[in-house]
């Protein structure tokens, strides 16, 4: 078993449903990829940073441009996760982001690395979907 996420990174619960996994009961592993986003989102939410309203005041976004996973075991059916993130580095125009899924005990304890990889994100024009700065109130409020 590998430690527990660090205090630093962002949490963010979540349940398995039904509509996350395949006939076995076990998560679809690309389901992996909008658990990571749910959790990156709500991170930047948590930082005053929501994506409508910084697309509408900035005309710029964030995608992604690169994802590396690697998975270790499955979640199942009606299972509670710990998704993390947590800034690894940011440049003028991305930002790689480090995320793991963690299996939850009944009371609440992060007990198994399920999945983990790193995400970079990189700021667009919105309108035309080309590189760009991201805007310095946004890197300041990630550092």
């Amino acid at each position: 078993m590998r430690p527990e996420p660090t205090v630093a990174a962002y949490h963010h619960t979540l349940r398995v449903y039904w509509e996350d996994t395949d006939a076995g009961g076990i998560v679809f592993y690309a389901n992996y990829l909008k658990f990571f986003e749910r959790a990156r989102t709500e991170w930047l939410r948590s930082l005053g940073v929501g994506q409508q309203a910084l697309r509408e005041a900035t005309g710029g976004m964030f995608v992604v441009s690169e994802t590396q996973v690697r998975y270790h075991r499955p979640a199942r059916l009606d299972d509670q996760l710990r998704v993390t993130a947590a800034l690894v580095s940011g440049g003028k125009a991305s930002l790689e982001i480090g995320q793991q899924a963690w299996r939850l005990d009944e009371s609440g304890q992060a007990v198994e690395l399920l999945c983990e990889g790193t995400i970079r994100i990189g700021w667009v024009d919105a309108a035309r979907l080309r590189p760009a700065r991201i805007p310095l109130h946004i890197l300041e409020k990630l550092a």
